[in-house]
């Protein structure tokens, strides 16, 4: 099963100029227990996605809310020349075919 299908949102934005940030919600407390234990949602894998170290990729999970953040630095800062979406919001799209 895909991450896109499992999630009722997975959604991106900055966080400041210099992070990014992306957020996955859950509809139901299985769903959000699913994915939060898959190793495919692990800082590895995310880095690898992103091209980032996956040291530089921080996830926290946040049960309460059946949501998981994904936090990292932006590899340009938000408005300077080569910024492709200075607001961060078309970042999500390699998340949706995640297999979990």
């Amino acid at each position: 099963m895909k991450l896109s299908d499992i999630a009722q949102v997975i959604r991106s934005k900055n966080a400041g100029p210099r992070r990014l940030t992306l957020d996955i919600m859950f509809g139901s407390d299985a769903d959000y227990q699913r994915v939060v234990q898959s190793p495919a949602l692990g800082a590895a894998n995310i880095g690898r996605l992103y091209r980032v170290p996956a040291e530089a990729v921080k996830i926290i999970p946040y049960p309460v809310g059946r949501a998981i953040k994904i936090v990292m630095a932006r590899s340009i800062m938000a408005g300077d020349p080569g910024d492709y979406d200075v607001y961060g919001a078309q970042q999500h799209a390699p998340l949706l075919g995640i297999e979990i």
